[in-house]
């Protein structure tokens, strides 16, 4: 199997995802992916598609990711991860549509407008 590359994005963040044969290790950034992301919900959402489709211990995945911050990066990971699981099989698609792992979030963050402090909040309103 040669190298499988997607990419995966959430708020400012862009993930490139680099998936081949391999036993299961997560690289971020060239480090682990358990001390790139120290919290436990965040390492479960990279291993998350990866146990659905049972081929946690299948492939290799390194990734390089930047922008946003942590919780976006791991996001737009798991996106990435999983559209490089449907490139590898079309059986892949359905148990990961159902837990709405192939759809990019598009949320982000408003911008601020002028003449207000932040994007909506306004200054105190006095009618005299």
């Amino acid at each position: 199997m040669e190298v499988i590359n997607t990419v995966g994005r959430r708020k400012a963040s862009v993930a490139r995802i680099y998936m081949r044969a391999g036993d299961g290790k997560i690289t971020v950034n060239g480090k682990d992916f358990k001390e790139y992301f120290p919290i436990a919900n965040m390492q479960f959402n990279l291993e998350d598609p990866l146990n659905i489709v049972e081929a946690r211990k299948t492939y290799d995945v390194t990734v390089n990711v930047k922008g946003g911050g942590f919780k976006g990066q791991a996001e737009a990971i798991r996106l990435g991860i999983s559209r490089a699981l449907v490139k590898v099989s079309e059986d892949n698609k359905s148990p990961l549509k159902a837990k709405k792992y192939l759809t990019r979030d598009a949320r982000v963050v408003e911008r601020k407008k002028f003449g207000k402090p932040k994007a909506r909040k306004s200054f105190q309103f006095s009618k005299r």
